[in-house]
Protein backbone atom coordinates (compact mmCIF):
# COMPACT_ATOMS: atom_id res chain seq x y z
CA UNK A 1 0.00 0.00 0.00
CA UNK A 2 1.16 3.61 -1.15
CA UNK A 3 2.09 5.78 1.80
CA UNK A 4 1.45 9.42 0.63
CA UNK A 5 3.78 10.61 3.44
CA UNK A 6 6.76 7.81 2.66
CA UNK A 7 9.56 9.08 1.10
CA UNK A 8 12.13 6.18 0.60
CA UNK A 9 15.99 7.10 2.34
CA UNK A 10 18.21 5.82 -0.26
CA UNK A 11 21.43 4.39 0.62
CA UNK A 12 24.04 3.35 -1.94
CA UNK A 13 26.46 0.34 -0.18
CA UNK A 14 29.65 1.36 -2.57
CA UNK A 15 33.34 0.43 -2.53
CA UNK A 16 35.24 -0.33 -5.82
CA UNK A 17 37.63 -2.69 -4.54
CA UNK A 18 35.79 -6.28 -4.10
CA UNK A 19 35.66 -8.33 -1.08
CA UNK A 20 35.20 -5.70 1.49
CA UNK A 21 32.12 -7.05 2.82
CA UNK A 22 30.02 -4.95 0.57
CA UNK A 23 27.08 -7.65 -0.15
CA UNK A 24 26.85 -9.13 2.89
CA UNK A 25 26.34 -5.41 4.58
CA UNK A 26 23.57 -5.12 2.17
CA UNK A 27 21.97 -8.08 2.95
CA UNK A 28 22.27 -8.27 6.64
CA UNK A 29 21.60 -4.48 7.10
CA UNK A 30 18.65 -4.85 4.80
CA UNK A 31 17.44 -7.68 6.82
CA UNK A 32 18.01 -6.10 10.26
CA UNK A 33 16.13 -2.87 8.94
CA UNK A 34 13.08 -5.28 8.22
CA UNK A 35 13.34 -7.01 11.42
CA UNK A 36 12.86 -3.21 12.89
CA UNK A 37 9.73 -2.43 11.12
CA UNK A 38 10.71 -0.66 8.55
CA UNK A 39 9.61 -1.26 4.81
CA UNK A 40 12.78 -2.22 2.46
CA UNK A 41 13.78 -2.75 -0.65
CA UNK A 42 17.27 -4.19 -1.71
CA UNK A 43 18.19 -3.35 -5.58
CA UNK A 44 21.24 -6.30 -6.58
CA UNK A 45 23.14 -3.77 -8.83
CA UNK A 46 26.14 -5.79 -9.24
CA UNK A 47 25.96 -8.83 -12.26
CA UNK A 48 27.76 -10.76 -9.68
CA UNK A 49 23.96 -10.88 -8.18
CA UNK A 50 25.38 -12.79 -4.89
CA UNK A 51 22.79 -10.37 -3.00
CA UNK A 52 20.59 -12.05 -4.87
CA UNK A 53 21.94 -15.13 -4.08
CA UNK A 54 21.85 -14.24 -0.24
CA UNK A 55 18.42 -14.56 -0.18
CA UNK A 56 18.03 -17.82 -1.92
CA UNK A 57 16.67 -16.33 -5.70
CA UNK A 58 17.88 -18.98 -7.91
CA UNK A 59 19.29 -18.25 -10.94
CA UNK A 60 16.96 -19.63 -12.82
CA UNK A 61 14.04 -17.83 -11.49
CA UNK A 62 15.77 -14.28 -11.89
CA UNK A 63 12.79 -12.75 -14.63
CA UNK A 64 12.61 -9.19 -15.46
CA UNK A 65 15.34 -7.71 -13.78
CA UNK A 66 17.36 -4.93 -13.03
CA UNK A 67 18.82 -4.72 -16.17
CA UNK A 68 14.99 -4.82 -17.61
CA UNK A 69 13.89 -1.88 -15.22
CA UNK A 70 16.56 0.04 -16.57
CA UNK A 71 16.53 -0.67 -20.57
CA UNK A 72 12.16 0.12 -20.34
CA UNK A 73 11.94 -3.63 -20.72
CA UNK A 74 10.08 -4.18 -17.79
CA UNK A 75 7.93 -2.08 -15.75
CA UNK A 76 9.73 -1.33 -12.17
CA UNK A 77 6.58 -2.61 -9.69
CA UNK A 78 6.52 -5.54 -11.62
CA UNK A 79 9.74 -7.09 -11.30
CA UNK A 80 10.29 -6.17 -7.45
CA UNK A 81 9.38 -9.90 -5.62
CA UNK A 82 8.91 -10.39 -2.23
CA UNK A 83 11.59 -12.35 0.25
CA UNK A 84 10.70 -14.68 2.45
CA UNK A 85 11.34 -11.94 4.92
CA UNK A 86 8.74 -9.61 6.34
CA UNK A 87 8.56 -6.07 4.63
CA UNK A 88 11.35 -7.05 3.19
CA UNK A 89 11.46 -6.89 -1.29
CA UNK A 90 13.89 -7.63 -3.94
CA UNK A 91 14.99 -6.16 -7.23
CA UNK A 92 17.51 -8.67 -8.21
CA UNK A 93 20.17 -9.29 -10.79
CA UNK A 94 21.09 -11.45 -13.71
CA UNK A 95 24.86 -11.32 -15.70
CA UNK A 96 22.48 -9.64 -18.48
CA UNK A 97 23.41 -6.61 -16.22
CA UNK A 98 26.90 -6.37 -17.07
CA UNK A 99 25.46 -5.12 -20.54
CA UNK A 100 23.95 -2.26 -19.50
CA UNK A 101 27.07 -0.19 -18.95
CA UNK A 102 27.51 -0.65 -22.74
CA UNK A 103 24.20 -0.20 -23.69
CA UNK A 104 23.46 2.91 -21.72
CA UNK A 105 26.07 5.01 -22.31
CA UNK A 106 24.94 6.70 -25.21
CA UNK A 107 21.50 7.35 -23.70
CA UNK A 108 20.81 11.29 -22.86
CA UNK A 109 21.04 11.81 -19.17
CA UNK A 110 22.37 8.65 -18.55
CA UNK A 111 23.60 9.18 -14.94
CA UNK A 112 19.40 9.71 -13.80
CA UNK A 113 17.99 6.93 -15.27
CA UNK A 114 17.54 4.52 -11.91
CA UNK A 115 16.85 7.58 -9.96
CA UNK A 116 13.87 8.24 -12.41
CA UNK A 117 12.84 4.77 -12.30
CA UNK A 118 12.84 5.06 -8.38
CA UNK A 119 10.53 8.06 -8.38
CA UNK A 120 7.84 5.83 -9.42
CA UNK A 121 8.12 3.28 -6.16
CA UNK A 122 9.78 5.65 -3.40
CA UNK A 123 6.25 6.28 -1.18
CA UNK A 124 6.03 2.70 -1.09
CA UNK A 125 9.58 1.81 1.19
CA UNK A 126 11.46 3.33 4.36
CA UNK A 127 14.50 2.79 2.80
CA UNK A 128 15.87 1.65 -0.36
CA UNK A 129 19.80 0.02 -0.01
CA UNK A 130 21.38 -0.38 -3.30
CA UNK A 131 24.44 -3.43 -3.61
CA UNK A 132 26.66 -1.74 -6.06
CA UNK A 133 29.41 -3.26 -7.91
CA UNK A 134 33.06 -3.83 -7.09
CA UNK A 135 33.69 -0.53 -10.05
CA UNK A 136 32.99 2.97 -10.14
CA UNK A 137 31.41 2.82 -13.71
CA UNK A 138 27.78 3.85 -14.86
CA UNK A 139 25.69 1.73 -12.63
CA UNK A 140 27.49 3.40 -9.59
CA UNK A 141 27.30 6.77 -10.61
CA UNK A 142 23.31 6.09 -11.34
CA UNK A 143 23.27 4.62 -8.01
CA UNK A 144 25.10 8.00 -6.00
CA UNK A 145 23.01 9.99 -8.06
CA UNK A 146 19.44 8.53 -6.82
CA UNK A 147 21.08 8.43 -3.38
CA UNK A 148 20.67 10.21 -0.07
CA UNK A 149 23.83 8.76 1.27
CA UNK A 150 26.59 6.02 0.60
CA UNK A 151 27.61 3.48 3.08
CA UNK A 152 31.07 2.50 2.22
CA UNK A 153 32.42 -0.77 3.49
CA UNK A 154 36.12 -0.86 4.37
CA UNK A 155 38.47 -4.09 5.27
CA UNK A 156 40.68 -3.83 7.76
CA UNK A 157 43.83 -4.36 6.11
CA UNK A 158 47.03 -2.66 4.91
CA UNK A 159 45.73 -0.78 1.76
CA UNK A 160 42.30 0.13 3.07
CA UNK A 161 43.23 4.05 3.34
CA UNK A 162 44.57 4.65 -0.28
CA UNK A 163 41.24 2.51 -1.79
CA UNK A 164 39.05 4.86 0.14
CA UNK A 165 40.64 8.52 -1.28
CA UNK A 166 39.69 7.69 -4.96
CA UNK A 167 36.36 6.51 -3.52
CA UNK A 168 35.92 9.83 -1.75
CA UNK A 169 37.06 12.08 -4.52
CA UNK A 170 34.64 10.10 -7.20
CA UNK A 171 31.64 10.45 -4.36
CA UNK A 172 32.98 14.61 -4.29
CA UNK A 173 32.24 14.93 -8.22
CA UNK A 174 28.98 13.18 -8.15
CA UNK A 175 27.65 15.85 -5.55
CA UNK A 176 29.14 18.66 -7.32
CA UNK A 177 27.63 18.24 -10.83
CA UNK A 178 24.85 15.51 -10.50
CA UNK A 179 23.73 15.39 -6.80
CA UNK A 180 24.19 17.92 -4.31
CA UNK A 181 22.12 16.23 -1.66
CA UNK A 182 24.49 13.02 -1.85
CA UNK A 183 26.20 12.60 1.54
CA UNK A 184 28.32 9.65 3.47
CA UNK A 185 25.95 8.18 5.94
CA UNK A 186 29.31 6.34 7.38
CA UNK A 187 32.47 4.06 6.92
CA UNK A 188 31.84 0.93 8.16
CA UNK A 189 35.05 -1.25 9.00
CA UNK A 190 34.43 -5.29 8.38
CA UNK A 191 36.42 -8.43 8.77
CA UNK A 192 38.32 -6.83 12.15
CA UNK A 193 40.33 -9.04 13.72
CA UNK A 194 40.44 -8.18 17.64
CA UNK A 195 43.69 -10.99 17.59
CA UNK A 196 45.64 -9.18 14.78
CA UNK A 197 47.67 -5.74 15.18
CA UNK A 198 47.28 -4.84 11.72
CA UNK A 199 43.44 -5.07 12.00
CA UNK A 200 43.38 -2.52 15.41
CA UNK A 201 46.03 -0.27 13.47
CA UNK A 202 44.00 0.28 10.63
CA UNK A 203 40.90 1.07 12.86
CA UNK A 204 43.08 3.20 14.87
CA UNK A 205 44.15 5.00 11.36
CA UNK A 206 40.40 5.50 9.63
CA UNK A 207 38.98 6.59 12.57
CA UNK A 208 42.23 9.25 13.07
CA UNK A 209 41.55 10.28 9.43
CA UNK A 210 38.00 10.22 8.86
CA UNK A 211 36.72 10.82 12.78
CA UNK A 212 32.86 10.73 13.24
CA UNK A 213 32.58 9.75 9.62
CA UNK A 214 33.15 6.26 10.96
CA UNK A 215 30.33 3.87 12.62
CA UNK A 216 30.97 2.84 15.85
CA UNK A 217 30.02 -0.98 14.99
CA UNK A 218 32.75 -2.74 13.59
CA UNK A 219 31.98 -6.11 11.79
CA UNK A 220 34.08 -9.19 12.88
CA UNK A 221 35.05 -11.52 10.68
CA UNK A 222 33.15 -14.49 11.29
CA UNK A 223 32.33 -17.83 10.14
CA UNK A 224 28.97 -17.85 10.38
CA UNK A 225 28.53 -14.71 7.90
CA UNK A 226 30.73 -16.74 5.40
CA UNK A 227 28.77 -19.61 5.93
CA UNK A 228 25.07 -18.02 5.61
CA UNK A 229 25.20 -17.09 1.57
CA UNK A 230 25.32 -20.45 0.38
CA UNK A 231 22.34 -21.47 2.40
CA UNK A 232 21.00 -18.79 0.84
CA UNK A 233 19.73 -16.99 3.96
CA UNK A 234 21.20 -13.44 5.42
CA UNK A 235 23.11 -14.30 8.58
CA UNK A 236 20.71 -13.08 10.81
CA UNK A 237 18.49 -15.69 10.07
CA UNK A 238 21.20 -18.48 9.72
CA UNK A 239 22.10 -17.62 13.08
CA UNK A 240 21.05 -13.78 14.47
CA UNK A 241 22.86 -15.41 17.89
CA UNK A 242 26.72 -15.09 15.99
CA UNK A 243 29.04 -12.01 16.54
CA UNK A 244 28.40 -11.29 12.66
CA UNK A 245 24.79 -10.78 13.07
CA UNK A 246 25.12 -9.20 16.16
CA UNK A 247 27.53 -6.37 14.92
CA UNK A 248 24.77 -5.88 12.23
CA UNK A 249 21.98 -5.28 14.01
CA UNK A 250 24.03 -2.87 16.12
CA UNK A 251 24.46 -1.17 12.79
CA UNK A 252 21.08 -1.36 11.74
CA UNK A 253 20.44 0.99 14.88
CA UNK A 254 22.88 2.97 14.02
CA UNK A 255 21.69 3.64 10.49
CA UNK A 256 18.02 4.35 12.43
CA UNK A 257 19.95 7.02 14.63
CA UNK A 258 21.89 9.28 11.65
CA UNK A 259 18.27 8.61 10.21
CA UNK A 260 17.22 10.48 13.36
CA UNK A 261 14.27 7.31 13.48
CA UNK A 262 13.74 5.86 16.98
CA UNK A 263 15.07 2.04 16.46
Amino acid sequence: MVNENRNAKVISIANQKGGVGKTTTTVNLATALAASGKKILLIDLDPQGNASTGFGVKRSERNGDIYDVLCDKVDINKAIVETEIPDLSLLYSTVNLSAAEIELVSLVGREYILKDKLAEISDQFDFILIDCPPSLGLLTINALVCSNSVLIPLQCEFYALEGLSHLLKTIDKVKKHLNRELEIHGILLTMHDKRNNLSQQVESDVRNYLGEQVFDTVIPRNIKVSEAPSHGKPAILYDYKCSGSMAYIHLAKEVLSKEKIAA
